[in-house]
């Protein structure tokens, strides 16, 4: 097993969310069974096939990055805990 400092950074998308959730655009790649996650406000995050992040999500704090396991083809989602935000996701290899 990897360990979390000894990932190579692969492809990074990022969208903004508010109370409204925002989902990358593109789902990660056939390689890809990590990703790095932080937003710029704290957030609710949830990462699936098709997410649509909602209050009762994992909660992420501000600015604190992440690093989850993932299957190929999924995508993260985002939604605001009290002001909008930045999602960025960076896939791991």
């Amino acid at each position: 097993m990897q360990r979390a400092n000894n990932f190579r950074l692969g492809t990074h998308q990022s969208v903004a969310y508010t109370r409204t959730a925002g989902t990358i655009a593109n789902a990660f790649g056939a390689g890809t069974w990590a990703v790095r996650v932080v937003c710029t406000t704290a957030a609710f995050v949830k990462i699936g096939s098709s997410p649509t992040a909602t209050s009762g999500d994992v909660y992420l704090p501000a600015d604190k990055p992440e690093i989850f396991i993932v299957n190929p083809g999924e995508k993260a989602s985002a939604i605001q805990v009290a002001s909008g935000g930045t999602l960025h996701v960076t896939e791991l290899a």
